[in-house]
C-alpha cells in the first residue's frame, strides 16, 4: 500500500507483508493439517535451566532449615573467619 501526499509518493511495502487468498479449505473450516511449534534453542536452555534451579532450591531450603535448627538449639558456630573478610569486603567495596 503507498500513501501519495500532494502528488509525492511515500514509501512503497513497509516490512515482508504479502496478501493471501483464502483457500476453500480455509472458508469451509476445513484443517488440512495439525498446527505446530519449534522453540528456539534458546528457549529450551533456559526451560532446561529452570528445571535445574528447582531442585537447587530444594537443596537450599533443606540447608536453610538445617541451619535454622542448627540456631534454635544453639550449635550453630559460623566460622569468624569468613565472615571478618566477607564484612571487610563489603565495607572496602561496597559489595
Amino acid at each position: 500500500m503507498s500513501v501519495e501526499f500532494f502528488g509525492v509518493g511515500g514509501p512503497g511495502q513497509i516490512g515482508n507483508l504479502k496478501k493471501t487468498d483464502k483457500t476453500s479449505a480455509e472458508t469451509k473450516g476445513v484443517v488440512s493439517g495439525g498446527d505446530t511449534v519449534q522453540f528456539s534453542s534458546i528457549l529450551q536452555e533456559v526451560n532446561k535451566a529452570q528445571s535445574t534451579s528447582a531442585s537447587g532450591n530444594t537443596e537450599r531450603a533443606e540447608k536453610v532449615q538445617e541451619l535454622k535448627a542448627q540456631i534454635q538449639n544453639g550449635s550453630y558456630e559460623p566460622d569468624l573467619q569468613k565472615v571478618s573478610s566477607s564484612l571487610l569486603q563489603f565495607l572496602v567495596e561496597g559489595k
